[in-house]
């Protein structure tokens, strides 16, 4: 994005955004250009806005939220990689302009994060949803150790505040094979470019066959089994019909428009409410949220073995189904609790 001309947003990315684990594409590149058009695929989008468009106030970002609203798009489909320095005398100024974003609905990163770009303290105060790695950093890896030295302390700040971390400019499987050693999930770049069929393809891991591996053992997206869901404002008797469509049927996930799961319906409790008297009454009309529980999500990468340390960390709802996630947190589907402890005690036996 030119200064002068706040319309021309760009992107960071130069090939969609994958998922190192699964290959999964999740995100591409956008533009908003000079005419306010924004340009960008049905899938959740990244746009590089530099931090000075951010402190001038919401006059200068109030084209992005119109070309958004004229294309149909929701600001929660949008990732806003912020990238440049912050000075000091900005920062206030910038937690608060941060702050009205993220109220809006936007995902927010920084870029160049590593090298010149946003310092690791405002990183960790700001508590972003992404962190990019500088690309310059990531072109070093593998074979300058000093490169590998920061990249693994900023992968380990992102790991404190809960953001994820994307290594962009990815040339090499050398360098797809560092970034999934210190922990990064997300990369973009020409070796994860779509090929002639439009598929991305992303360099195989390497499996990890050391006793320790098989013990965590299988991640959870290998034990994925369908969600039954309904809309978050959805009524119980909704839920009671759900419900009775399969005696197999264990949870019904309440989600948002965006798939993201807002409150889980356990089947015993939710219709031991039914069963007494005036449940239906009581309960039937009201929207369903009203008897649901937090839901207990695990990312789909994670292993069996942490998943139920997740599970039991509740003794009331220790099996209860945990709901799988992807890296925009929405439901992919359930794990049940007797899968996992099934396959961990096949794995140790």
């Amino acid at each position: 994005m030119r200064r002068e001309d706040p319309l021309n947003v760009s992107s960071l990315l130069t090939s969609p955004m994958v998922d190192l684990d699964s290959g999964a594409v999740i995100a591409h590149p956008a533009v908003v250009d000079s005419t306010g058009t924004l340009r960008a695929a049905p899938l959740p989008m990244v746009m590089e806005l530099p931090i000075g468009v951010v402190l001038s106030g919401a006059g200068a970002l109030a084209p992005l939220h119109e070309a958004l609203r004229r294309a149909g798009r929701h600001p929660r489909e949008a990732i806003l990689l912020l990238t440049g320095p912050c000075q000091e005398q900005h920062r206030r100024l910038l937690r608060v302009s941060l702050d009205g974003l993220r109220t809006i609905g936007y995902l927010l990163g920084f870029g160049g994060v590593g090298s010149d770009g946003m310092s690791l303290d405002l990183v960790s105060d700001a508590a972003p949803y992404l962190v990019a790695l500088d690309p310059e950093l990531v072109a070093r890896i593998p074979g300058d150790h000093r490169a590998i030295a920061v990249a693994r302390a900023v992968v380990t700040l992102a790991r404190g505040v809960g953001a994820h971390v994307l290594a962009p400019g990815v040339e090499r499987e050398a360098q797809v094979a560092v970034a999934r050693g210190l922990g990064v999930r997300l990369a973009h770049g020409p070796l994860l470019a779509p090929g002639p069929d439009g598929k991305v393809r992303v360099p195989l891991p390497v499996t990890d066959e050391s006793p320790a591996g098989i013990m965590l053992g299988p991640r959870v997206q290998e034990l994925l089994i369908p969600a039954v869901t309904l809309p978050a404002e959805a009524k119980a008797e909704e839920a009671v019909a759900a419900f009775g469509q399969e005696p197999t049927i264990t949870s019904v996930i309440l989600v948002d428009e965006f798939q993201r799961p807002m409150g889980s319906l356990d089947r015993s409790r939710f219709l031991l409410s039914f069963a007494a008297r005036y449940g239906h009454a009581l309960h039937g009309s009201k929207p369903a949220q009203r008897l649901a529980d937090r839901p207990r999500t695990v990312p789909r990468t994670t292993p069996a073995i942490a998943a139920m340390q997740a599970a039991g960390r509740d003794s009331a709802r220790v099996y209860d189904d945990l709901v799988v996630t992807d890296e925009l947190n929405r439901c992919l589907g359930i794990v049940r609790v007797s899968d996992l402890i099934r396959q961990v005690t096949s794995a140790r036996s």
